[in-house]
């Protein structure tokens, strides 16, 4: 419904990365409309809301005109989608706090397509710049779109690789999807949303302030069927993006680098702890189950598709007998979330099949992946 996407996108206006908390609030009172709709005593007693953050929630309100700030999306060419739009990406459907509306400038990728993270440095070497521009590149020859930050250095790199080699690339922004950061990325970023698209939790004319970037890794991550880590000081938002991507039971990768280079300490630590080694898109790729790497090129097919140890395990304990998602849970042993997350990657693979109820069953014949 329109109403309710508006009162979505008001929420977010009101709480800017505050997804969590607006999950809490719908929860609580039943939908975004009712919520938006509550007077301040009842944000209070409901909403869990401080008495002075109630009457700050209320005033903001008063001053938002809903349909005003959705014509003004329209007029930039800003599209705004919620979870609940079946363009919604599937794979940051699955995470445990999904952004109940993302602002896209460009075109999102197409359901069930291929999705990898490409993150680092924004201090690289020109070694770790020529990886991931050779990266982004080999994996948009290969049909998968490249998903990073558009931040300085190797973010903005795998970007450019994958708009050289004419593919597809997403950036995933902490700030306003009108608003260039860093500003010499305004050419990349016109790029990128004619080849792709620019996306955001964040409100038009956000700021790009320093706690909206952690924030926003977990999109990175979440939209990305694995994450690549090229360069990455032993502190760094790459490294933060790699612990989310675990923590949501995708792959994570990493590239090595020279021992005596501090920017590889981050990527070649992640390897020591059982990351993939990437020294080129075929890892990447083989690790995932793909096995076209370049359009028209194929490499040996599998029998059926690579499966994660997780996917394994669920795929061992389906039959033809659809079965619901929480006896799975219950039988395999592994976190509510990975199990989501193997039930949708096999899915994808064409091994598995979904039937209303939230029920599970094998596929009698694998679909060709």
């Amino acid at each position: 419904m329109v109403d309710e996407k508006i009162y979505w996108m008001g929420w977010q206006y009101l709480l800017p990365g505050g997804a969590k908390r607006i999950w809490n609030l719908v929860e609580r009172f039943g939908s975004p409309q009712a919520a938006w709709m509550a007077s301040g005593e009842a944000l209070v007693t409901r909403g869990g809301f401080e008495p002075r953050g109630a009457a700050h929630l209320v005033r903001r309100r008063s001053e938002l005109d809903l349909q005003e700030e959705l014509a003004r999306l329209q007029e930039q060419n800003i599209t705004y989608i919620t979870f609940e739009d079946s363009d919604y990406p599937q794979l940051l459907r699955v995470i445990f706090d999904p952004p109940p509306g993302l602002f896209v400038r460009g075109t999102l990728p197409p359901p069930g397509g291929q999705t990898v993270a490409v993150v680092g440095s924004r201090r690289p070497t020109p070694y770790g710049v020529t990886v991931a521009e050779k990266l982004g590149g080999e994996l948009a020859r290969a049909g998968v779109t490249v998903v990073s930050g558009m931040a300085r250095g190797i973010d903005s790199a795998a970007h450019r690789g994958a708009l050289a080699a004419g593919g597809r690339t997403v950036a995933v922004l902490g700030c306003g999807v009108d608003v260039v950061y860093p500003r010499e990325n305004k050419r990349l970023m016109e790029d990128i949303i004619e080849a792709g698209a620019v996306i955001s939790e964040f409100p038009p004319g956000s700021p790009p302030e320093a706690w909206h970037f952690p924030v926003r890794n977990r999109i990175i991550s979440g939209l990305s069927r694995a994450t690549v880590v090229v360069e990455a000081a032993e502190k760094s938002g790459a490294l933060i993006t790699a612990d989310l991507a675990l923590d949501q039971g995708r792959d994570v990768m990493a590239v090595p680098g020279p021992v005596t280079s501090p920017q590889s300490r981050g990527p070649n630590q992640l390897i020591k702890q059982g990351a993939r080694l990437v020294e080129s898109a075929a890892d990447v790729l083989e690790e995932l189950g793909i096995t076209c790497l370049f359009p028209g090129k194929h490499l040996q097919s599998p029998a059926m598709p690579g499966l994660t140890a997780g996917e394994e395990t669920v795929y061992g304990m389906l039959s033809g007998d659809p079965v619901p998602v929480d006896i799975i849970i219950e039988n395999t042993g592994l976190a509510a979330q990975q199990v989501l997350s193997a039930l949708m990657f096999l899915e994808v693979k064409g091994l598995v099949r979904q039937f209303p109820g939230r029920l599970y069953a094998r596929r009698e014949k694998p679909s060709r992946f």
